[in-house]
């Protein structure tokens, strides 16, 4: 650890954790002034149920809302430009994102488009964005982005097909409200490609060139309990203590992250989701184990601590680094996860994708330099396994 580093640590988002907590909805939306909603959310729960009580609090309060469901899975530019309309027709003062990352990062980029104008990627330019956007209450219903506390917003530039970012602390939630509760619905697939990207995040925040210390420590918690508990929620989707388990989880690698970076297992699996819409979580997973592989010689002390958090004995640095990996591969095979080669891409592609991996801007915080041939010779030996 290097401590005469300099560091900086900002959450912006009030959190309040444990069964129930949902229902304070309303406390919360007093507490911000907040008169009319725009509501943003996805198709999937829409038809889940998860919002009846939630909408049963906003009109026994009396507080107006408005619908706004057309999330996309890796949100779309179009689907921030026509939320941010939405909310300024309707003299929005304040969204309410209900869901997984997908609702609460368009939610982010709306939050500033509906009040400052322009296009969403106009953002990605984070010294743009200015303090006037509408505050966020985040209410997730996965254990896997970590969204309801980072302060960035993958969005999809559907005519360049790349993710871009919005980053700023200014567009973090003000309140997020995490009910363990509300993951019981989470299907097997969701449950495990969720809580791969978890596992992503807080691996990758933890070993990122600019990781500093108090996200170091939330990482390896967040890793201890992810590991513990993903495999149980997989099994027994009504295992409440392992949903919640998972959602804390969850939570404290996207605070890990948003406070280092991701590195480049993110890097591919955004420029495999802005090409083909793959899951974002199973993207991750596929990548994850065989990239801790490629940069075992420059993180091979974190990565012992990995394995440590994951409550595995070794001997040696080395034995307890490739034991971590071995220990990732194995938690993906548990949950089902699938091969590269099975997400459909087309090897005329691997140019394409390797430029926009290159191109990320995580990529300057991989814990091994990586350039554009280096990622096409790794995606290129990942898609020839078996």
């Amino acid at each position: 650890m290097a401590l005469l580093s300099n560091f900086d640590f900002e959450l912006p988002t009030k959190m309040e954790y444990g069964i129930g907590v949902s229902e304070k909805l309303v406390h919360y939306l007093r507490e911000l002034g907040a008169e009319r909603i725009l509501l943003v959310t996805d198709p999937g729960i829409e038809k889940s149920g998860i919002l009846d009580p939630i909408e049963k609090q906003l009109k026994e309060s009396g507080i107006y809302w408005t619908r706004f469901s057309e999330v996309e899975p890796n949100p779309k530019d179009y689907n921030v430009e026509k939320g941010a309309s939405l909310a300024r027709e309707d003299g929005s003062d304040c969204i309410l994102a209900v869901g997984g990352g997908s609702p609460i990062d368009c939610a982010k980029a709306i939050s500033v488009v509906a009040v400052q104008g322009e296009n969403s990627i106009y953002y990605q330019d984070r010294s743009r964005i200015g303090k006037e956007v509408l505050p966020i209450i985040a209410i997730p219903t996965t254990a896997g982005t970590g969204s309801e506390v980072t302060f960035g917003s993958v969005i999809t530039d559907t005519k360049e097909h790349f993710k871009f970012t919005i980053k700023s602390p200014l567009i973090g939630p003000r309140v997020a409200l995490l009910d363990p509760r509300l993951t019981l619905s989470m299907p097997k697939a969701l449950t495990a490609s969720t809580g791969m990207d978890a596992l992503t995040h807080a691996i990758e925040g933890y070993t990122a060139k600019n990781a500093e210390p108090i996200g170091d420590a939330i990482a390896l918690y967040a890793i201890e309990l992810i590991s513990k508990y993903l495999k149980r929620a997989f099994d027994n989707g009504e295992d409440l203590e392992a949903r919640a388990g998972m959602l804390l989880g969850s939570t404290m690698a996207g605070i890990a992250f948003s406070h280092s970076d991701v590195a480049a297992v993110h890097c591919i699996a955004e420029a495999l989701g802005a090409k083909y819409d793959s899951p974002h979580g199973v993207c991750n997973a596929v990548v994850l184990a065989p990239m801790m592989e490629y940069n075992m010689n420059y993180c091979q002390e974190k990565y012992a601590m990995v394995a440590k958090a994951m409550g595995i004995s070794f001997g040696s640095e080395k034995e307890g680094a490739l034991k971590a990996v071995e220990a990732v591969k194995k938690l993906a095979e548990d949950v089902e996860l699938p091969s590269f080669r099975s997400l459909g891409i087309r090897e005329g592609d691997m140019e394409e994708l390797a430029d926009n991996s290159a191109k990320n801007g995580s990529n300057k915080d991989n814990p091994r330099p990586m350039n554009r041939e280096d990622y096409l010779s790794f995606m290129k030996d990942l898609y020839n396994r078996k």
